[in-house]
């Protein structure tokens, strides 16, 4: 008997490692989009969501990988373009790499970006007084010419910013992109559950107090506080209501409630009229004796 155990186990185990095996094989082959003559894999782009720091950020390129792969994308066609025209990254001494935190692929596209916008643009005499007139009641009283130097500085690097923008739309235009749609919907993880528009009249008519966070999946502040208000919730499930909701996919109440900063918690007394609200990232502790205030005993 035990003998017979020992070989079920065997055959498991081999089972699960054929599929692990299988599963590195198919990530590595498997194509999600390619640029000019070179294929981005599955496995490539699985390395670069491992890199992003923190979690949160790697949790919200999961959700939507296109706009990760938009990056490699970008960064493959600039070092394909450096290499055509000869750059490479700058030599450095084991102390100089060490310190570093490029790559050296992204060494050369930092050499490359250098080299095709060395020349400085031009910043004309109308253009920094034009900017000083504009911004006149954020120059703390200080006249034109002590801060013309700055002002200046910012519309070149402004415009600098402005020249890379426009370069790497035409090198992508100018390019050979295939992207795998129906692979890159396979691999999206679903987003987190929000709340419409119906689950907040249904709650500012419950009779209960509600807190609601006008947020975005898209925000590192907003998914911070995801955890904080699910607890609150639970704990507070059978005295208040707690509901958050994307402002990109409810436009219309970000405008009603003149929500202008990510995220606004907003709290609603027993009546469904606004007590209190808070712009950015709100303690628990703070949540749970605000809720307390307006209506939910202890």
């Amino acid at each position: 008997m035990k003998k017979l155990v020992i070989t079920i186990l065997q055959i498991v185990l081999v089972v699960v490692a054929g599929g692990i095996v299988a599963h590195a094989q198919e990530a590595k082959s498997m194509v999600l989009a390619q640029v000019n003559d070179e294929k981005i894999t599955l496995e490539q782009f699985n390395g670069e969501i491992a890199k992003l720091e923190p979690p949160l950020i790697r949790d919200m390129f999961r959700e939507e990988p296109g706009k990760l792969l938009d990056r490699l994308i970008v960064k493959i066609l600039l070092l394909q373009e450096a290499k055509k025209e000869g750059v490479s990254a700058p030599v450095q001494t084991y102390k100089d790499a060490a310190k570093s935190p490029l790559s050296p692929d992204e060494s050369i596209i930092v050499e490359f970006i250098g080299k095709k916008l060395s020349s400085p643009p031009e910043v004309k005499r109308e253009e920094i007084e034009g900017f000083y007139k504009m911004h006149k009641d954020r120059m703390e009283g200080k006249p034109l010419e002590e801060v013309a130097l700055e002002i200046e500085q910012y519309i070149r690097e402004s415009k600098r910013q402005d020249a890379l923008e426009q370069y790497l739309v035409e090198l992508r235009k100018n390019a050979k992109v295939d992207i795998n749609q129906e692979q890159l919907q396979k691999i999206a993880v679903k987003p987190p559950d929000m709340n419409t528009e119906d689950d907040l009249k249904k709650a500012l008519t419950s009779g209960k107090p509600v807190l609601v966070d006008f947020g975005a999946n898209s925000s590192i502040p907003c998914r911070q506080m995801r955890p904080v208000l699910k607890e609150v919730g639970k704990e507070y499930a059978e005295k208040a209501k707690v509901l958050v909701i994307d402002v990109y996919k409810n436009q219309n109440l970000a405008q009603d409630y003149k929500v202008f900063t990510l995220p606004t918690l907003v709290f609603f007394d027993s009546k469904g009229k606004e007590a209190f609200r808070s712009v950015g990232m709100m303690e628990k502790e703070k949540i749970v004796l605000k809720l307390k205030e307006i209506g939910t005993e202890t």
